[in-house]
């Protein structure tokens, strides 16, 4: 793979739009902030706490194994986007993304679906956590309680990601560092100290013989790919703060596969303590055991001990919260900027002390605040919510990937720092593959429920797609003329050592510093006289 830009032949950017603007961020994170970022939205302890009792639930130990699946899939599709970025790091990710790639649409389409799951995630999250909060201040939970604590974690997640990049930097780095820290620990002393099983049991059928003799166990086995499936994303954050991070073309393609690794190895770690730590799993399979992790966590570390298992998780689950609010606000932004969302004049607007958009911000608290409070209402209409999540982000996923794979079988040759060459169309479509098969895992109907619970993901969907289509021809927001991208460089590569003093001078002194010019090399691909020459074949529909 090369990572070089020498050699390359100027690439063209693929959307016919003007490239030339001044980004209002400070470019005050660097890679540690934006691996922290991502590593953080990803947070092994939520995933891995949230799902493994029900994957062993499903297929028993084995269920390990989809860690490694996923995080091979989810690899390749990090690789993708890291090669999509590289060329095109602008705030907000996936729509800004998909309207290069493939038009305007296109782009719409994909980042309404994506605030949506995004936003239904952060209120899964928050309201996930408030059980754990809940229990280490000694609180009687009840639906009330749940949804007073989970507005709680989210008023703290705004308020710290109202402090700015360099703070959000420093709060995901600390996440980051106390989630590592946790997770050795934790997974070592389950391994060393409380160790039932050896390494056979993850090649192992622990179903009823009737079960057994009933269904493959294939079937269940692909039944438990919940827990890899819902881990396995967060490294899209990394994009989503594109104009924030210094060098982005150079330092995001990496931090979103170190996310992965780096993500991956301390799930596995985690998990293999929990599975071999798991006194019984006929239990966990035939529900006599409620809370399997929560009685394993009480039984081994004792209930001072559980009680710091506990600040650990909700650190974990904090950290989540900011980290999933951070690029939702971006999003928001991103889509506001180009007035492509209801209330854009607000989305749009800038805080240049506080270098954040403070109403993309708030409604990024908002309205998974909204999603919390309906489960008072009706914890089914949260529970559709919550639903929609893992599926919206894969639909998302799926269509950069989906957009990728047509750029470059219409002729687009990414000229980023991070190129994969020929083997970027391999990549891509073995990520589609994957994807798909993700999203037709999560819509399978729940077995023996009545028909609008059991195809509740699917239906919920349905609902989002068809209101994002009636908003999309009726208002036609993608007719909107967007604000000027010029891709987020301007402040990525200083013409020499004497303007970067300038620049540091400059933010010392609490003002803006001047944007940096473009350099006019081929791999930049993104000036005007280069985007006049773009074939045809390249320029998407504006209609």
């Amino acid at each position: 793979m090369d990572h070089s830009p020498a050699g390359s032949a100027p690439t063209l950017p693929v959307a016919d739009e003007p490239q030339e603007y001044r980004s209002e961020f400070k470019r005050e994170m660097g890679f540690w902030g934006n691996l922290a970022l991502g590593f953080t939205y990803l947070s092994p302890v939520v995933g891995v706490y949230t799902t493994i009792g029900a994957a062993i639930a499903i297929s028993g130990a084995p269920a390990f194994w989809w860690l490694v699946i996923a995080g091979f899939g989810q690899l390749l599709v990090a690789m993708v986007f890291g090669e999509v970025v590289s060329q095109y790091p602008i705030a907000g990710g996936i729509y800004p993304w998909n309207r290069k790639l493939w038009g305007r649409k296109w782009g719409w389409m994909s980042g309404w679906v994506y605030a949506v799951a995004i936003c239904a995630t952060i209120a899964s999250v928050a309201y996930g956590a408030g059980p754990f909060l809940g229990s280490l201040l000694e609180v009687e939970m009840s639906p009330l309680a749940n949804v007073m604590l989970a507005l709680g974690i989210l008023v703290i997640a705004t308020l710290i990601n109202y402090g700015g990049t360099k703070l959000l930097s420093k709060v995901a780095f600390f996440g980051f560092v106390a989630e590592i820290v946790a997770t050795v620990v934790i997974g070592a002393w389950l391994l060393i100290g409380a160790r039932k099983h050896d390494l056979s049991v993850l090649f192992t059928d622990f179903r009823p013989a009737d079960l057994q003799g009933d269904a493959p166990f294939a079937m269940a086995f692909i039944g438990a790919a919940i827990m890899g499936i819902y881990l396995y994303y967060g490294f899209e954050a990394n994009g989503d703060v594109a104009e924030e991070v210094v060098d982005p073309g150079r330092v995001i393609p990496k931090a979103m596969r170190m996310t992965v690794y780096i993500g991956g190895i301390a799930s596995m770690f985690i998990a293999l303590g929990l599975i071999l730590a798991i006194p019984d799993f006929r239990a966990v399979m035939d529900g006599t055991a409620t809370d399997p992790i929560g009685e394993l966590f009480l039984s081994v570390f004792g209930a001072q001990g559980f009680k710091i298992v506990l600040v650990v998780v909700l650190v974990s689950y904090l950290s989540c919260t900011i980290s999933l609010q951070a690029a939702a606000s971006r999003l928001l932004f991103s889509m506001g900027r180009d007035r492509q969302l209801p209330g854009s004049a607000l989305l749009r607007r800038f805080s240049e002390r506080r270098a954040v958009p403070p109403y993309s911000l708030a409604a990024a608290g908002l309205l998974p605040a909204a999603f919390v409070v309906i489960s008072l209402l009706s914890a089914d209409a949260l529970l559709a919510i919550v639903s929609f999540a893992a599926l919206g982000i894969y639909l998302a996923f799926a269509s950069v990937v989906a957009a990728y794979l047509r750029a470059r079988f219409k002729g687009w040759q990414p000229s980023g720092h991070f190129r994969m060459g020929l083997w970027g169309i391999v990549v891509g479509c073995v990520a589609l593959a994957y994807q798909l098969f993700a999203m037709f895992t999560l819509v399978q109907p729940i077995p023996g429920a009545v028909w609008y619970e059991a195809w509740l993901v699917a239906l919920v969907a349905i609902v989002v797609l068809v209101v994002g289509l009636v908003y999309m021809t009726s208002a036609r927001p993608y007719l909107n003329e967007p604000a000027s991208l010029a891709d987020g460089r301007d402040y990525a590569e200083p013409i020499s050592p004497t303007e970067e003093i300038v620049d540091m001078a400059v933010r010392i002194d609490g003002g803006t510093p001047h944007p940096y010019p473009h350099r006019d090399s081929p791999r930049d691909g993104l000036h005007a006289g280069a985007q006049a020459s773009a074939p045809d074949s390249l320029t998407p529909d504006p209609s």
